[in-house]
């Protein structure tokens, strides 16, 4: 069964930066796009990065210039980036991945971590 792990989270001040990684484990198939959310508290989870297998990123108007998704697809890992930071974007951050499984190789399905917390606070 394929699993998703986020790492990287923890407190930083405004203005600093933090990386956060991803890694798709197990039974795997095909991986065709990876992408970064976010859902803060009393909040619906929102779309933050989004990097498909073409590479063509995507990002949430709240991050562009300050966040960066990338991806080492050999590594199935993912990564986000994340510069110049503020306190509103404090939440707890999800990593997706919609990939296929050897058992099934013709349905593409979507994974979820276990999310991973971020705070940005002086």
């Amino acid at each position: 069964q394929a699993r998703i792990v986020e790492s990287g989270g923890g407190l930083v001040q405004p203005g600093e930066s933090l990386t956060l990684s991803c890694l798709a484990s197990g039974s795997i198939g095909t991986i065709y796009a990876m992408s970064w959310y976010r859902q803060a508290p009393g909040k619906q989870r929102e779309l933050v990065a989004a990097m498909p297998h073409d590479n063509r990123t995507r990002y949430a108007d709240s991050v562009k210039g300050r966040f960066t998704i990338s991806r080492i697809n050999a590594k199935n890992t993912a990564y986000l980036q994340m510069n110049q930071m503020k306190p509103e974007d404090t939440a707890v951050y999800y990593c997706n991945a919609q990939m296929t499984s050897p058992e099934a190789p013709r349905r593409i399905a979507d994974y979820w971590g276990q999310g991973t917390q971020v705070t940005v606070s002086s």
